[in-house]
């Protein structure tokens, strides 16, 4: 049942064959299946026989190693010929109408760029996983209503960046702002594109009824890991230095340095000190390898208010 001709799925996959196939057969209940792209990051199940034999019409794009998130939705979005993506984790799972939801708040303005979904614990479906993200002047992403109750934001709103995990794009500002950052590989690569479309006049939304089921942490297997914590901590220094101008990391950079300490604390306290420092001392040390984002003064002034109230609204 094709309900929105202008929407494709990009979904970047690595193992996890069963969940997968949960994915597709809830998408088949709003969208045809040859609207949807798999990019396959050298599974080593039995994910790619299984898409073929099972879900022919699926374009199937097979990597042979793992090229990470970024590079993979990437693939993905290069073959879109609609006017929207549509990203979604290999371990989610969408409602009938859920489409319908994003489409519609993605076109209420022509300035909004991406917009994320109401991401709900699959194994808590009571408590919220995700509905939107804030980003604030410690240089902490901070993932709006995780634990909270799911009759919470009820309310289509502004945020600071869509969840890459299951959020809509506008396919045309691609070609403005470029693709995710392939640097970034995983991990605050959809933070990273937020505030580049931010610095470039656009905004992103969350859609209160379009409603998500996550598993959570099925690639990497927990939610916090050796690998998640170093790569997480590399990209958040990159995130600053691509973005934020000078005059920016002056007027934050106690508050980053401070952000940095407490979040070395935290992770020494659960075993991953000597990871997180380690993804500090990488992101320091290739920086320079990243290509420095064009930021518009007037841009980055309301850049730097919203990380301002977001921090206000994360300490209270």
């Amino acid at each position: 049942m094709n309900l929105n001709p202008d929407v494709t799925v990009v979904i970047p996959n690595y193992n996890n064959r069963e969940l997968l196939d949960n994915l597709l057969k809830s998408i088949r209940n709003s969208l045809s299946l040859s609207q949807v792209i798999v990019v396959d990051n050298a599974s080593e199940d039995d994910s790619v026989s299984f898409i073929r034999e099972n879900y022919p019409e699926i374009c199937l794009v097979e990597n042979d190693y793992n090229k990470g998130f970024a590079c993979a939705v990437n693939q993905g979005i290069k073959l879109v010929k609609t006017d929207f993506v549509f990203l979604l984790n290999n371990d989610t799972i969408i409602e009938r109408d859920t489409l319908n939801h994003l489409v519609n708040t993605i076109s209420s303005s022509p300035d909004i760029f991406s917009v994320s979904s109401k991401m709900i614990q699959y194994f808590n479906k009571n408590l919220l996983d995700d509905v939107g993200d804030e980003y604030t002047i410690m240089g902490w992403s901070k993932r709006r209503g995780y634990g909270k109750e799911v009759t919470c934001y009820s309310k289509n709103e502004e945020v600071f960046s869509a969840c890459a995990g299951a959020a809509l794009y506008r396919m045309s500002i691609f070609d403005e702002i470029g693709y995710f950052d392939e640097n970034f590989e995983s991990y605050v690569e959809d933070m990273d594109l937020s505030f580049r479309a931010r610095l470039a006049g656009y905004k992103s939304y969350y859609s209160s009824g379009a409603v998500v089921y996550h598993y959570g942490s099925a690639t990497t297997g927990s939610r916090y890991n050796p690998f998640k914590v170093k790569i997480s901590a590399r990209n958040n220094i990159y995130l600053i230095y691509k973005n934020m101008p000078l005059w920016m990391k002056l007027i934050n950079g106690l508050f980053i340095i401070l952000g940095i300490l407490l979040k070395y604390l935290f992770f020494y306290n659960k075993g991953f000190g000597t990871e997180y420092k380690e993804g500090i001392k990488e992101g320091l040390s290739t920086r320079n390898k990243l290509t420095k984002t064009n930021t518009p003064l007037l841009a980055s002034i309301k850049i730097e208010w919203l990380l301002i109230k977001n921090t206000f609204m994360f300490l209270r």
